[in-house]
């Protein structure tokens, strides 16, 4: 059975549901799932997690995302992008001064209101859901972090931004209060998303080369990367033979190593879980072994 990571570059006018839904027959496998949901218009990097690295989702539902956007000035629409109903349109004077200005004032924990066509749930229903039904109900703003937000490329009317930031930002939203900042109204043209915590955009695989390779009867374990590559930014240790067999039975072990997080190997080298160790005793987080 297949286990691992695959970073996809997702398509546009696919969901992120529609992608794990094919990868589930390329992978021959029910268990699957993705990493950070993107809009159908959006595309680029989508961890999809097959087999047991499933087991890993919820540690990337924190994961920071790095983003590439085009900005349009002069446009207000219902969705705050440029597929969405036409509310107003305005003239644009902004240069390219008054943009790089306002764009500085947006880096820094911020609230922002999550947009009516959102996934977001108030009262048992999807914001998206009361918003096609020609519903707007107030939203609690919610705390966000721009960690980067830079001009990449500039005209009149658009202009391309590049994004770092928090769990739970929307850039449709971004987009539309910096057209409101710059007071012509604005709003999203296209979005990329070019990095999803550790995984960027170079490592990611076309999504119609995976459904080719598929077809053709080629091994897909090959564009599959090691769930313990999602942690490598924690320490490996590898156990003794008492500890693995502690580890494999859910039991804690007395450790040397100081106070953090681990990845845990087994002697043949093979990840078993990820673990944390706290005065000098380790304990199991989540494991990722396969149980016989």
């Amino acid at each position: 059975m297949a286990n691992g990571i695959v970073i996809v570059d997702k398509p546009t006018s696919w969901t992120s549901q529609d992608v794990t839904a094919r990868l589930r027959r390329a992978f021959q496998t029910r268990r699957i799932g993705h990493g950070g949901t993107l809009d159908p218009m959006a595309t680029g990097v989508l961890p999809v997690f097959v087999g047991r690295a499933t087991r890993a989702v919820e540690f990337f539902e924190h994961a920071e995302k790095a983003y590439v956007a085009t900005v349009r000035l002069g446009l207000t629409t219902d969705t705050e992008d440029v597929w969405g109903r036409t509310l107003t349109e305005s003239q644009v004077s902004a240069t390219k001064e008054e943009v790089e200005a306002v764009l500085s004032r947006f880096v820094g924990k911020q609230m922002q209101t999550p947009p009516m066509y959102s996934a977001v749930k108030i009262g048992g229903k999807k914001l998206y859901e009361l918003a096609r039904a020609g519903k707007e109900i107030e939203r609690a703003p919610r705390e966000i972090e721009i960690l980067t937000l830079r001009l990449l490329s500039w005209s009149e009317k658009e202009f391309e931004i590049y994004v770092a930031c928090s769990k739970g930002t929307y850039i449709r939203t971004l987009c539309k209060d910096i057209g409101a900042a710059l007071g012509c109204g604005g709003c999203m043209a296209a979005l990329r998303r070019v990095q999803a915590g550790d995984y960027k955009i170079e490592q990611a695989i076309p999504l119609e080369k995976l459904l080719e390779s598929s077809e053709s009867g080629e091994a897909m374990e090959n564009y599959l990367l090691s769930v313990d590559s999602m942690f490598a930014k924690y320490p490996a240790v590898t156990l003794n033979a008492k500890q693995e067999r502690l580890c494999r039975n859910g039991n804690a072990f007395p450790c040397k190593s100081e106070p953090g997080k681990y990845r845990l190997y087994g002697q043949d080298r093979a990840f078993l879980a990820l673990a944390s160790c706290t005065g000098g005793v380790m304990t199991t987080i989540k494991s990722f072994f396969e149980v016989d």
